[in-house]
C-alpha cells in the first residue's frame, strides 16, 4: 500500500479522525484519551457493520488484529489498515517484525512502550486529544478526537 489515507470513525457519543500516511503509525497518549475506545470501534464495526451503529469511512478495509490466531489472520489480510491495541503480546516478538516488513498493509500500533525491532518514522509517532468543548456536562455532547504529533 501507498499514499495516504483519511480512517473517520464515529457513534453517537464519539468521532475520530485520523490520516495515515506510512505503513507504521503508532498512537501514544495518557490514560482516558479514547486510544482502547478507537479499537474497540473498529472492532465492532468490522464485525456487525452499519448494524453495530457505528460509521467507518476509510477508501481501504480497516481490521482489528488481537492475539488469537494473530499470524494466521495477518498472513491473510491485505490492502487493509490494521489496528493493533497495546494488549496484544505479539507486537515486540521478533517474527511480527518480520511480517511487518514483508506486508503490503499500513499499521496503526496502540502502545505506550518503546518498539524497537520495528522500524517506523519518528514523523508518524501521534497521541489524541479531544477537541469538544470544555463544558461542565461533556457526558452530553460529543467527543471528537484527533490525532498531534508528538
Amino acid at each position: 500500500m501507498v499514499g495516504k489515507y483519511d480512517i473517520e470513525i464515529s457513534n453517537n457519543k464519539v468521532h475520530y479522525f485520523l490520516t495515515v500516511k506510512r505503513n507504521i503509525t503508532i498512537l501514544k497518549g495518557n490514560s482516558a484519551t479514547g486510544k482502547t475506545e478507537l479499537i474497540r470501534l473498529i472492532s465492532e464495526y468490522e464485525a456487525n457493520g452499519n448494524s453495530s451503529g457505528i460509521s467507518l469511512k476509510c477508501d481501504k478495509k480497516c481490521s482489528v488484529l488481537t492475539n488469537i490466531a494473530w499470524e494466521l489472520r495477518l498472513s491473510s489480510m491485505s490492502q487493509t489498515i490494521i489496528f493493533i491495541d497495546e494488549t496484544a503480546d505479539f507486537i515486540k516478538t521478533k517474527r511480527f517484525a518480520e511480517l511487518v516488513k514483508g506486508s503490503d498493509n499500513y499499521f496503526v500500533i496502540v502502545t505506550r512502550d518503546d518498539l524497537s525491532q520495528l522500524s517506523y518514522s519518528i514523523d508518524e509517532i501521534y497521541g489524541l486529544t479531544n477537541v469538544s468543548s470544555t463544558s461542565k456536562y461533556k457526558a452530553y455532547k460529543k467527543v471528537y478526537n484527533e490525532m498531534y504529533k508528538l
